[in-house]
């Protein structure tokens, strides 16, 4: 069963600029990781593979001084967001519109720079969830697409609807933790033969009389889990993460710290899995036998940082690596042996 990231999910009606709401998450932790562990004079690149609107980048450019940053995001409204925070820092930051799984083309770009670090804060941002256009968002009505990267063909609507029952069954239960799944799903499959869905709020509030019909109460809006599988299937966020650590395999200089702040158990175990056997191996040292948590004093003021987990782990010497195709593991559900080869 996968957790559900209802704390990163909760609405706010308030409307302002994104960086006036944005906290980054277990931001003291960060900052204490990587300058324990590089030294407050390390040099070489410090690579934020979600750079978001730039809240952990902005504190460690601030507390290394000497290094730089390479900022991956494949949001390009964040990307502007984050560009124009970190502009007291720009002769020490460049900045890619790319995903996670492209980050060996942007080290190839930015002429292979010496991997200090390498950051990546998992799942979707309160900016996302804010703007209804985007489709991201239960409580607000907007267009289903909830498509980080506008690169990105599939939508949202796509998968509501085209994919079969089974499909969509197995979506909803193994990425969004839903139990009701199967019935959700039928009632999709039927609802759009009349019509398809095409806006968020029809198909949230179909999963509401879905699930209220059913008598099933809780503190969560009922469409939570459902969007959140859609959201991470739209953006292949399974596959992105382990893109990712791969990367960190392959990239990281020898003393170099992976950190990874996950919100969904799966993502979690997924990161725990992959440093438990690098370890073994003798490719990675972890730097965090259980993951660190946000303390209570974060917890009470940013409903986010309940459900985050950070781990860390520092490369070590660069033994005799596996074919990059065999760091990339395959996803257990053949949902996702599907998505790879490009179906639906």
């Amino acid at each position: 069963m996968v957790a559900t990231e209802a704390p990163a999910m909760q609405e706010r009606k308030e409307k302002r600029d994104p960086r006036e709401k944005h906290v980054p998450v277990l931001a003291r932790e960060i900052v204490e990781l990587f300058c324990t562990h590089l030294g407050a004079d390390a040099s070489g690149a410090l690579l934020d593979g979600t750079l978001g609107l730039g809240g952990h980048a902005e504190l460690l450019l601030q507390a290394l001084p000497a290094l730089e940053l390479l900022g991956l995001d494949q949001d390009p409204r964040a990307l502007e967001l984050a560009r124009e925070r970190l502009a007291p820092h720009a002769a020490r930051t460049r900045l890619f519109h790319a995903r996670i799984s492209e980050i060996g083309r942007v080290l190839q770009e930015a002429g292979e720079p010496r991997l200090a670090g390498m950051l990546f804060d998992l799942g979707v941002s309160s900016m996302q969830i804010d703007e209804a256009a985007r489709g991201f968002s239960f409580q607000a009505d907007g267009p289903l697409d909830m498509r980080m990267d506008p690169r990105r063909d599939r939508t949202a609507a796509q998968i509501v609807n085209t994919w079969d029952e089974r499909d969509l069954a197995d979506l909803f239960f193994f990425e969004g933790g839903e139990t009701r799944a199967r019935v959700i799903a039928r009632a999709i499959v039927e609802a759009r033969r009349r019509a398809p869905f095409l806006r968020t709020g029809a198909l949230a509030d179909l999963v509401d009389r879905v699930l209220r019909a059913g008598a099933r109460a809780g503190k969560i809006h009922p469409a939570t889990l459902c969007f959140q599988a859609l959201r991470r299937a739209v953006n292949e966020e399974g596959e992105e993460l382990r893109a990712g650590l791969a990367a960190a395999e392959r990239h990281l200089a020898p003393g170099g710290i992976l950190a990874v702040i996950s919100f969904h158990s799966g993502e979690d175990r997924e990161v725990k899995r992959f440093l438990a056997e690098a370890s073994r191996e003798g490719r990675f040292e972890v730097l965090t036998r259980n993951p660190i948590e946000a303390e209570a004093p974060e917890r009470r003021a940013n409903a986010r940082s309940r459900s985050a987990k950070l781990r860390a782990a520092r490369r070590l010497p660069a033994g005799s690596l596996p074919p990059a195709r065999d760091l990339v593991r395959a996803h257990s559900s053949p949902l996702f042996a599907r998505l790879r080869r490009g179906q639906r």
